[in-house]
């Protein structure tokens, strides 16, 4: 992708998340970052000179302070920065005593220096920054904010940023957790992981040269370069996908409506023709109406009889985010495929049975993970925690908005001690699940491949209602229909609509008179 200047325009259908750096994107406390640098390396350095009878040259904050410690973790800051005038400490420790001449004690003393002027002149914010946000949140977009330094939470919660965020990696989690700093990718490929999303599907937005490293060294799907100091072509020439001076010439794809599924029969009954169909379901939300709890979501009988029929004529699998077991139990066809836990265990007629196999290594750390939630959340009023063979469901419908927060920094909290795990959301709902490259989409794939039914011939139509049925959109969007079920208006894979679970009913049989109009 080549970069450009003009307004560039993200689609839904692109992107599933944006990955925001805080200084100098979100927040304008670059500046203040450079001052407390300035003041460090100025008094350091002229006491230095002083000492050793040479002449003083100050930091320069229009070259110095981009080249060497913008967008590094402070450490690394004062490291790169000394080097640069031939100087070479000890590195210390973050404990050492005022007057000692290590790394940490200098990037100590930048911090305190930063803070102090934090508190003089307060946080300035990027108007346009803020706006984009809130209008891609309001897009069904997941965001994050990454920071090498500390200080990131102290900021955000100056600014009232706080609930702008789904996840926030900062430089006390890369301390925890052994991030490399930038330019190594680690932060940001830890905001991602905490997303619950690939970094090909993902959007950087930074304006330190370190940082644009990071986010193409990534992987990530797009990095946006933000200049704020003119070096628009040091961004390009580090791997910006996009050069903006400002986040407000990054425009978000409108609202995608999909047709309705119902007024389109016709259309969809001529892509049909000539070819054999293979229809997958979501359940809840999509069979059976989204309800508190999950033990309430009981499949109609005129459902069922639908369901059967049409298995009758035509390939038939449910495709769910409960156990095997469970979703096996609450539809009750056995002429019928299953794909439970995202599909992560699957089953079928003839006694046809697969799990991947690399989700069962993690079983031990779901394990620890769901009773680690449970001791964090079980004092929450409404929150109920569910263990799932494949997953943890920490459902939140019946809490007090004022205590969602609460519960979702509960989630991450578990989630940071567990390597192999990640977060995905859903109605109402975080779910901890195995950290494999493994969804409902690729479940939907390989039901068709063993099946023999991965080739032109076949109509894979796929219905669900959650932003988990996203991936399966994507996966048969070339030569399949997707539609989604229900109302709203995030960015969506899928080409139809239908309503509400009565609406799926009368698809499904429209479809059975289809495939009985086509034999």
């Amino acid at each position: 992708m080549s970069s450009t200047t003009k307004p560039f325009t993200i689609s839904g259908l692109d992107y599933d998340a944006f990955i925001f750096d805080l200084d100098g994107v979100v927040t304008r406390t670059a500046k203040v970052h450079a001052a407390a640098w300035k003041e460090l390396f100025d008094d350091y350095l002229s006491h230095r000179a002083k000492r050793e009878g040479r002449s003083f040259q100050p930091f320069d904050i229009d070259t110095d302070y981009l080249r060497y410690v913008d967008g590094k973790p402070r450490y690394d800051g004062v490291k790169s920065f000394l080097e640069s005038r031939g100087i070479t400490l000890p590195y210390g420790s973050p404990d050492d005593e005022p007057g000692t001449e290590t790394i940490c004690r200098l990037g100590n003393r930048k911090n305190q220096l930063f803070r102090a002027l934090l508190e003089r002149q307060g946080v300035e914010v990027y108007r346009s920054t803020v706006d984009l946000i809130r209008l891609l949140r309001s897009r069904g977009f997941k965001t994050a904010i990454v920071s090498s330094s500390k200080n990131c939470s102290s900021v955000l919660e100056a600014a009232h940023l706080r609930d702008l965020f789904h996840a926030q990696v900062d430089g006390v989690d890369s301390e925890r957790l052994g991030l490399k700093g930038k330019p190594a990718p680690d932060i940001f490929l830890e905001a991602a992981n905490r997303l619950g999303v690939d970094p090909h599907r993902a959007v950087v937005a930074e304006d330190a040269i370190a940082g644009v490293k990071a986010g193409n060294r990534g992987k990530f799907g797009l990095v946006i370069g933000v200049d704020r100091a003119n070096h628009e072509q040091a961004l390009r020439d580090s791997g910006a996908d996009v050069t903006v001076a400002d986040l407000s010439e990054i425009t978000v794809s409108g609202t995608w409506d999909p047709s309705s599924a119902s007024d389109s029969i016709e259309k969809i009954s001529r892509c049909a023709s000539g070819k054999r169909m293979a229809v997958f379901l979501d359940y809840d939300g999509t069979l059976t109406p989204i309800v508190e709890s999950p033990d309430q979501a009981v499949l109609s009988d005129i459902m069922r009889e639908t369901i059967s029929e049409l298995a009758g004529l035509c390939t038939v699998a449910i495709v769910s985010g409960r156990d095997l077991r469970d979703v096996r139990g609450l539809v009750g066809l056995d002429q019928i495929f299953y794909a439970g836990s995202h599909g992560y265990e699957i089953a079928g007629p003839k006694g046809r049975h697969v799990e991947y196999q690399q989700s069962t290594e993690v079983l031990p750390a779901l394990d620890r993970a769901g009773q680690a939630l449970h001791d964090r959340v079980d004092g929450i009023s409404g929150v109920l925690v569910e263990r799932k063979r494949f997953s943890i469901a920490v459902h939140y419908r019946k809490v007090k908005d004022s205590e969602t927060a609460v519960v979702e920094e509960a989630v991450d909290e578990v989630l940071s001690h567990y390597e192999g795990l990640r977060k995905s959301w859903g109605k109402k709902v975080f779910e901890l699940q195995p950290d494999i490259n493994w969804d409902k989409g690729k479940a939907v794939a390989w039901i068709l491949e063993t099946l023999g039914m991965a080739h032109a011939q076949v109509l894979p139509i796929y219905l669900g209602d959650d932003t988990t049925d996203e991936d399966a959109f994507r996966e048969i969007k070339d030569y399949g229909i997707g539609i989604i079920v229900g109302g709203g208006s995030r960015p969506t894979a899928a080409r139809y609509r239908l309503q509400d679970t009565d609406e799926v009913q009368g698809f499904l049989q429209a479809l059975i008179a289809i495939v009985k109009g086509g034999r």
